[in-house]
């Protein structure tokens, strides 16, 4: 379907056929519009023609390459003309939590913070990633003064490669075009630097970027010192109005005091669409990423029809749109659900979850959060699987899929993935994954699924959506969990 870019006629066609789908498998229209939730964006480019960063050192000006050494990120609108002076804060966080403040004793007002990506050890991984949010960034560096902040990527959790990193800049960035979600309003510029080139601007402070990269690294504290160095960023960037939409249905319940309760089955499905080539193709066809979950919701509302088993409580399946523009769709559909927000009892997640090994463990990202987690090691261990937590929380996957819009509302929720035992073979076979083929062409039905992986993975999403279909209890949060201040 072209790549299934947001808001695309391909987006469109792979949604009518999803529709189509569900009401061969039973399942009733639950948006807006039958099964259509519409969701606005606004969707923006850098004009890079008419746009330049320049870097300013005592006084002589330094020109940054736009693509090869740095990226204007349009997820924030930048300004059309920022002059700042940086400061480097380390992983720029502020985690009231852990007692952790990056920006504690410095002078910031009006500069540009620069970070390197990550969190300090010692910090939960999802309460790191939660900090590492847009909304939660700009809230603290909004507090401090700060402009904007220029990102540099930290070598060891970089999954995908700069150069594909810098053709890919050529997407569209969106953000949904309603007041209430303008979470970054105020900021000026945000920036994406290229490790490779990152030393230029730690020239003269006293410290090298090796030096910073070594330290994250081993997720050290880090220094926080001035630069010597200043930003001047001219910006041009078009904009306009795209329309597309979530689809939602349910399977009703046959239980009357459990019917209007939802278990909530979630995946995405949109694309890149068609950008710059890559060994000649031009189609991002995202079939991993995320047709191989489209497909299993697909596939699992026509298991559940066929089922004998009468589901209690009732099964609301949701394909969102505009995950790849931040979780859009589904940060829409969490703050204007079809049905009412506390209906909705949990959220199991399906995002890319890589059936091209043989499945010896699956990764619960939200293992700990709630009791959700129990039901999924008992709906693994059923099939002879067992579970295990992050093992790399410092990427941040807890933050950058559809489940984590839910549990801003209160509502538990997991994503499910093909795991890997570390330094195994088939660790080695997703991270070359990663690097080859994620937000790559490649990504394309010719490549090598294991069918049996890829049935007991739904096996094991089947059988724990049925678990708590038919619980008499609702999930809970777990007491401890830093989550669980959004169910109050």
């Amino acid at each position: 379907m072209a790549g299934r870019e947001t808001g695309s006629t391909g987006e469109h066609a792979a949604q009518e056929y999803a529709i189509q789908q569900l009401k061969s498998a039973g399942v009733e229209p639950a948006g807006v519009n039958g099964f259509y939730q519409p969701v606005k964006f606004v969707s923006r480019k850098i004009v890079e023609s008419d746009s330049g960063l320049t870097l300013v050192r005592d006084g002589k000006r330094e020109p940054i390459a736009i693509g090869d050494e740095a990226i204007i990120s349009a997820r924030v609108m930048p300004v059309p003309r920022v002059q700042a002076g940086l400061v480097f804060v380390g992983y720029g966080l502020r985690i009231p939590e852990s007692n952790y403040d990056d920006f504690a004793g410095l002078d910031i007002k009006g500069k540009l913070v620069v970070i390197i990506s990550g969190s300090p050890a010692g910090v939960p991984g999802a309460v790191a990633s939660h900090y590492q949010t847009l909304a939660e960034r700009w809230k603290a560096l909004k507090s401090v003064g700060a402009v904007g902040m220029i990102t540099i990527m930290n070598p060891a959790l970089v999954e995908t490669p700069w150069e594909r990193t810098a053709l890919n800049r050529n997407h569209p960035a969106m953000d949904l075009d309603y007041p209430e979600f303008k979470e970054t309003e105020g900021e000026q510029l945000s920036l994406y630097v290229n490790p490779a080139h990152a030393e230029r601007l730690f020239t003269g402070s006293g410290h090298t970027f090796s030096e910073i990269a070594g330290l994250a690294k081993q997720h050290k504290p880090l220094p926080r010192f001035p630069l010597r160095v200043s930003i001047d960023a001219k910006t041009k960037v078009e904009s306009k109005q795209i329309e597309s939409a979530n689809i939602v249905g349910k399977l009703p319940g046959s239980d009357p005091a459990l019917k209007d309760e939802y278990v909530v089955l979630s995946a995405h499905l949109d694309h890149l669409g068609i950008a710059e080539p890559v060994n000649g193709d031009r189609i991002y066809n995202g079939a991993m990423d995320n047709g191989s979950g489209s497909a299993l919701l697909l596939d699992l509302a026509a298991s559940l029809r066929k089922d004998p088993a009468k589901l209690r409580r009732s099964v609301l399946f949701v394909l969102v749109t505009g995950e790849e523009k931040g979780l859009l769709g589904s940060k829409y559909f969490a703050a204007h659900p079809t049905v009412p927000i506390r209906s909705m009892v949990a959220d199991i997640n399906v995002d890319m979850f890589l059936p091209i090994i043989p499945l010896k463990v699956l990764t619960v990202y939200g293992l700990a959060e709630s009791d959700l987690g129990q039901r999924v090691k008992e709906a693994a261990q059923s099939v002879g699987v067992p579970v295990q937590p992050d093992p790399e929380p410092q990427r941040n996957i807890f933050i950058r899929s559809d489940q984590y819009n839910f549990i801003r509302h209160g509502i538990p929720s997991l994503m499910i993935d093909v795991g890997a035992v570390k330094d195994s073979p088939e660790e080695a076979t997703l991270r070359e994954w990663r690097h080859t083929r994620y937000h790559a062409p490649s990504d394309d039905v010719n490549q090598p699924v294991n069918l049996e992986t890829e049935a007991k993975y739904e096996e094991v999403i089947r059988r724990l959506l049925i678990s708590v279909a038919d619980d008499d209890h609702r999930p809970e949060w777990k007491p401890d969990s830093f989550f669980k201040r959004y169910a109050q």
